[in-house]
Parts: structure tokens; sequence; C-alpha cells
């Protein structure tokens, strides 16, 4: 490693002296008049618009100028890069400039036709000018201009990039603001736009108060994922390959009133903070079999664990109660469906929930859909249950090379799952409530990798669960997330946080209610979930699994989120009083220990 920066380096100060040579440097003055920034949003005021970075995202501190400056974070097999191809003329002298600050940036342009250059710093602590010259080949249009960092050493930033030489054939102006923005159909949780088409566009983003959600190429969009009688302000840029127009005037629309609790899939049955449990139903372990009669009042939504699969790729579903072999005290199945009946008349909702650490589900095929739908709603109707809650783990939902839109996904494990869902949701109507329990590691870790279609050496269950989430955000009634058994998740902060603490819980769900852009890209935003869809997800002792936090970070987490009060060192983008509350694996392991979780549950939220 250390052979290649000393080459770099040699190479960029014999390039440098050889372009020292009179008869090269000198230009005419017609040819300094025709000289221009040819490099597109080298400040990154637009986000990232015309750049594609492999782990980069935009800040606002600190900044060179302006108001943005590009973020980067190397990992161990990854060193960060951003890079946009610009039109070039053949034969013509370019000056690549930009200011950098952090260890082991590079500054860079390839394609060139002749020789590529780079530069770049061992240490810039604060911000230091890079600069590089080079001459296109006779036959070369486009050069592409990247900067990175080195291998695990950290995140550096980037603000400032121009290349200045003579324009392209291409498009040189970014377009004009777009006109005419109106509200169309509004909802309780979405807005529908339109506006007029401007001369010169190739696509157009949308903003919510002020936040890009959503990139389309045509003149229309429904921005969804919203909460109920609220207000919010939209605004459209036109985009093309010279930049970002100006943002539109500003519209403002209001959701309309969400039946009492702010949206489908049966959550305005729900109280206003609500406690999510699993019960073990199938299985006993070390924490002992507890009858569904003797869960306490305190917890409102009870997941039935768990409905397994006959085999990984069947779709058929069964759900067998633990054996009188291995739990002693199993109620009979008219005890079992008479507790239901008795939750049920408490406002409580049961559910059964599918997957699990050892019940692998792939969709793989259509006939697999319609044999899950079938076969679950044999188990709800049999036992008379309030929905479904999906749990799956371990590589049940994996991406497919190439899928890198989760608004559009073309994997078959995701795209029949989001239709057994679609065709269960309407089947039962507006009353079935729909959960989810994915991993951080299929949804958060979306945010710096999106399977093996985005990034070719990561995981392809990373983000895995987001086309899902996405497609069915108007029918879930909550998504608690498992913020444990997890490794270091990336934060909006492009920071690192590790479990057994607030912070976690805090980075973690404050991405949910933010929203963010997947992979790192500005233009590919996952749009956020309403606070009354969200619940946080943790262990309910160190029994129950890694991550366990004491009382009292469970308590920080909530007035931070809740109250912006009692805050760590993640800053969070928002207050969300309407957040849901809170899920633990598990009830059994909550008696375990003495009804700890449920206690502090119920002294926080009275």
């Amino acid at each position: 490693m250390e052979r290649t920066r000393r080459r770099r380096s040699v190479l960029a100060v014999l390039t440098a002296i050889g372009l020292a040579v009179p008869g090269i440097t000198a230009l005419s003055s017609a040819a300094r008049a025709a000289d221009a920034d040819v490099a597109v949003n080298g400040g990154f005021e637009s986000g990232l618009t015309g750049w594609t970075c492999t782990a980069g995202t935009t800040v606002n501190s600190p900044v060179h100028s302006g108001t943005s400056a590009l973020q980067a974070t190397p990992a161990g097999g990854d060193d960060a890069q951003c890079a946009q191809t610009v039109t070039v003329r053949p034969d013509a002298q370019y000056t690549l400039s930009g200011y950098v600050r952090g260890s082991y940036v590079y500054l860079g342009a390839s394609g060139t036709g002749t020789t590529d250059v780079s530069t770049w710093t061992q240490s810039a602590p604060d911000w230091q000018k890079l600069s590089t010259t080079f001459r296109t080949g006779s036959a070369t249009t486009k050069v592409t201009i990247y900067t990175h960092g080195w291998y695990g050493t950290g995140a550096y930033q980037a603000d400032d990039i121009t290349l200045v030489g003579p324009g392209g054939s291409g498009t040189t102006q970014p377009p004009a603001a777009p006109a005419g923005l109106k509200s169309t159909t509004v909802t309780s949780s979405s807005v529908g736009l339109s506006w007029s088409a401007v001369t010169g566009a190739t696509s157009y983003a949308v903003y919510r108060d002020g936040v890009k959600v959503q990139t389309v190429t045509g003149t229309s969009a429904t921005v969804s994922g919203l909460a109920a009688s609220t207000a919010y302000g939209f605004q459209v840029t036109a985009v093309n390959e010279a930049g970002e127009s100006a943002k539109s005037a500003v519209v403002t629309a209001t959701t309309s009133p969400g039946g009492g609790g702010g949206g489908g899939g049966g959550s305005s049955d729900l109280p206003a903070h609500a406690l999510v449990g699993y019960l073990h139903a199938s299985f006993a372990n070390g924490s002992g079999y507890t009858r569904l009669a003797d869960v306490p009042d305190s917890w409102d939504v009870i997941d039935l664990a768990f409905g397994e699969p006959t085999s990984v790729t069947s779709g058929d579903i069964r759900f067998n109660r633990c054996p009188v072999t291995e739990c002693p005290n199993v109620e009979s199945d008219a005890e079992f469906k008479a507790a239901i009946k008795a939750k049920q008349a408490a406002g409580k909702k049961v559910l059964i929930s599918i997957g699990g650490q050892n019940g692998q589900v792939q969709l793989t095929t259509t006939a697999a859909r319609d044999t899950f739908v079938s076969s679950v709603s044999n188990i709800i109707d049999t036992y008379g249950l309030d929905g479904l809650d999906i749990d799956f783990e371990g590589h049940s939902l994996s991406l497919n090379a190439g899928d890198t839109d989760f608004r559009n996904p073309t994997t078959p494990v995701i795209v029949n799952l989001i239709s057994a869902l679609k065709t269960l949701k309407a089947k039962y109507g507006a009353k079935f409530v729909l959960t989810m329990a994915p991993e951080t590691f299929f949804v958060q870790n979306g945010y710096q990798y999106y399977g093996s279609g985005k990034w070719g050496g990561q995981d392809p269950r990373c983000g895995a669960y987001l086309p899902v989430i996405h497609a069915l955000r108007d029918d879930l009634t909550l998504l608690h997330v498992q913020d444990y058994n997890s490794g270091p998740i990336m934060g909006l902060d492009n920071q690192y946080h590790s479990m057994g603490g607030a912070d976690f819980h805090i980075a973690m769900t404050d991405m949910l209610l933010t929203g963010f852009p997947v992979a790192g890209d500005q233009n590919n935003v996952f749009p956020p979930l309403r606070p009354d869809q969200v619940a946080i997800g943790m262990p309910a002792s160190t029994n129950a699994g890694n991550g366990h936090v004491s009382p009292a970070e469970v308590t920080k987490t909530l007035d931070c989120l809740t109250k912006k009060t009692n805050c760590g060192s993640y800053p969070t983008h928002g207050t969300w009083p309407a957040l849901r509350g809170l899920m633990t694996w598990s009830v059994n392991w909550d008696r375990y220990g003495n009804w700890e979780f449920q206690k502090n549950f119920d002294a926080y939220f009275g």
C-alpha cells in the first residue's frame, strides 16, 4: 500500500514538471476565453446530483464554501470513490482542482486518452487544495473525474471540485425551475403532485419540507408515508446532465384525517402507545412456557411464535402448538382459542408470526406464493386471529444482482412476498393487522449497502426488506426492527453505532422516521414512515439476545425520540411524540425477568 501511494505522488510531481514547459502551457487568449468549469455540481449544493458514489453523502459541516460538501467513509474493501463523467473536447488542456479534508484523500481523472493523472494528500486536518492538469487525447470526448479515500482510514470530505478547460459538446446549463406545481389526489398518508414539463430536463427531483424524497422521469409523483391531518410543503426541481435547477415555488398540502390512528392496517384500534411482545407458542426454552391467558393486560399486540414452513420453498406454513411433552402446562386448543377471544375482547391484537430464526421462507414461485396465502389464511381462520407478523430472517430475503430500485423490485422472492401480503390485506380488509420484524441488517444497513445488485461484494440481504416495507407502507400497521443481535450499523450521521446503549436505538429509529438515501444514492431515497407505524425492538433481558439495555437506557431512548431531551451523541432529525411504542423478544423472557421490560413501559407511558 505504501508503494502505491509513493508512485502516485511521484507521478503527480513529474506531470507538474512536464506541464511547466512553455510550449505546453502557453494558451492563446481565445482559448482562455473559451475555458469554463465543465464539472457538474462540484460544490455538492445539489446533493450528489451528477456524482456516483460508493459510500458518500452530503453534509452541512464542515464545508469549504456554500452550504454542503461531500463526506465519504471508506470501508475495509472500499475506498469510497465518488466520480462523474464529464463531456470534454479532444486534444485540449484541462485543470482539475478541489478542496479536501482527511487522510489519504485522492483527486484524479481517468479516461483522458493520454496519461491519467491523480494527486493526493496524506493528511489534511483542514481544507487543502489539490490540483492537477492533463491533456485529452485526439479522440477523447468523455473524461471521468473522481475523488476517493483509502481503505478503512476514516471519513474524508471534498468540496468545490472544478474541471476548467474548453466546454464540451454536451449540455452546459442546468434546466429552468419547474412551473405549475400543484397537488392532486390527497389521502391520509399520501399527496399526489403534478407540474409542467421543462425543456431539456431528463428527470425531476421531488422535495418534501426541503428534503429530497423522490426522483421521477415524468411530470407527476405521489409522495406517500405521510402522517394524517398534517401540512407538508412540496417543491420540485428539474435535472439534466449539467445539474439541478432551482426549486419551484412551494405548494402546501394537508393530508386528510386518518380515522383516529393515522393510517391503515388496523393501527386505529391500537392505543397511542403500544407494547408488542412475542409469545413462545410452538416451543419451550429456558424461559418456560407461558399460557396466553396468563399474559398481562399491558401487552397490546401478542405475536404467536411461530408459524413455520414445511420446506424452505414450498410456501406451506403450519402452526404447531407446543407439545405437552415439551410444555407440560400447555393449554388445550379450546382453551387457547378462548384465550384469544378474551384478549380481543379486551382490545388486544393476537397475530401469527411467520418465520423466526429457524423458519426460513423463500417464495421463489407464484405457486409458492399462492400456497403461502392459503396456508396462512387457514391459520388465521382456524384461530380467529387479527393478522400477520412477518419475521423473515436468514436468507429468506436476498436481492438478485441488478435489483437496485427498491420501488420496483425484480427479485422473485420479494415480488411474490409483496403480492402475497397485498392479497391477504385485500381478503381481510381494513382491520387486518400487518407487522414486520426485520433485523437492522435488512433495513438500516440499506443506507450504506443495498444487496449484491448495487454493491457487488456486499451481502445481498443488506436492505432487502426495503422493497417490501415500501410497497406495503400504506397497509403496514407496525414496523418493529430488531435492534439486537446486530453488528455496528451506520446512522445518518455517517458514524457506526453499536448495541448496548440508547444511542443505537435512537440512531436506528431516527433513520426510519427521517428517511434515507439507499446505498448512498440521493436519487433513491427511502421515504420516512409515520411515527405511529414504528415500534422499537429490544431484548427483554440479557438471556433473550445480544443488545439488551437497561431500563434507564430505554427511558433515554424514548425521551430523546418523543421529547428531544436526554439525548446522547446522535443528532436526531426531529421529535416524534406519536412514536407507537416498544417491541420485545419476548413475553416469556420478560416473565422470566420478573416483567422488568413491561414495568418500565407502563411507568413511562402511564
